[in-house]
């Protein structure tokens, strides 16, 4: 099963994502913080990682350090009438998208599962690391 990664304090929104997520056969983990992001992705790499735009600002290198699946993308999100902050060309150059969150919901799902598809097409979605330990 594929794990989506949901990452950010607006516990509400994300527990909504989980839930679309999950209802579509993704299996969503929610974290609060980007340390506790980080330890959710060293046991089982998500494709897609899902990061609150505040926290990428904050914490660049903490950000992009969330491992992924290979094939893997970082998406980040706002809020509606959430702080408009300024993101490094770092992360800028590594994110698939920077989505307004509950606005572009169904834009988010089509992009997970194009990363799905895509990895799947290309044989990177599998965990080399989780297939050796079965």
């Amino acid at each position: 099963m594929t794990q989506i990664l949901l990452v950010g304090t607006e516990l509400p929104l994300l527990e909504g994502l989980a839930q679309s997520f999950a209802a579509v056969g993704f299996k969503p983990v929610v974290a609060q913080s980007l340390h506790e992001a980080r330890e959710l992705a060293a046991h089982q790499r998500p494709l897609v990682g899902v990061v609150s735009r505040t926290f990428a600002a904050e914490s660049t290198a903490d950000t992009l350090s969330i491992p992924l699946a290979p094939g893997g993308a970082l998406v980040l999100y706002r809020v509606v009438g959430g702080p408009i902050v300024t993101l490094s060309p770092t992360v800028q150059r590594a994110v698939l998208a920077d989505l307004t969150l509950p606005l572009e919901r169904n834009r988010l799902m089509a992009l997970v599962q194009h990363v799905g598809d895509r990895a799947r097409v290309t044989g990177r979605g599998t965990d080399d690391r989780t297939e050796a330990a079965l």
